[in-house]
């Protein structure tokens, strides 16, 4: 991204319990399944175009994002379960009407201290259609909230 008052990049860690296999299978792979960690908070996931968990497949969220419902349509541009990473690009939905360009990748590391969990991390990157347009913190924090709720769901003792 070329350097600019309009482009950005924001990072956030959020520590899980899951282990980072558990929680790359359900946001790469499963995403039509968060819906049942944080329905106040992601609606839906639908596959409009190739496969759950393949590089090149478009989904469509629906989720509500500042207090309102909104879509989203992206597509998966990269999946690496060696470094238990994912990379989503917003192609089309509400986002795309105050972004030129978004992209949301995460990471998933084990917890260095040895004590089980993982660390992901989350990075935005993005280029705003003009400069009265918010920095996307609150997007950042909504990702941070479902990551914590997926965590709940993964690590909940049957």
């Amino acid at each position: 991204m070329s350097s600019s008052p309009l482009t950005g990049k924001l990072e956030a860690n959020v520590e899980i319990k899951a282990t980072p296999e558990q929680f790359l299978d359900m946001w790469a792979n499963k995403p039509h399944h968060v819906h049942h960690t944080c329905g106040d908070k992601v609606q839906g996931c639908d596959l409009h175009e190739g496969e759950f968990g393949k590089v090149g497949s478009v989904i469509i969220w629906r989720y509500v994002h500042d207090g309102k419902a909104k879509v989203s349509k992206q597509v998966v541009e990269a999946i690496d379960p060696n470094k238990n990473s994912a990379t989503f690009r917003e192609i089309e939905g509400d986002l795309m009407k105050e972004f030129k360009t978004i992209s949301a990748t995460l990471q998933v590391s084990p917890r260095s201290d040895g004590s089980g969990g993982a660390v992901v991390h989350w990075t935005l990157e993005y280029e705003k259609l003009h400069p009265g347009i918010d920095h996307p913190e609150t997007l950042l924090q909504l990702v941070q909230d479902i990551t914590k709720d997926i965590d709940a769901h993964l690590t909940r003792a049957n």
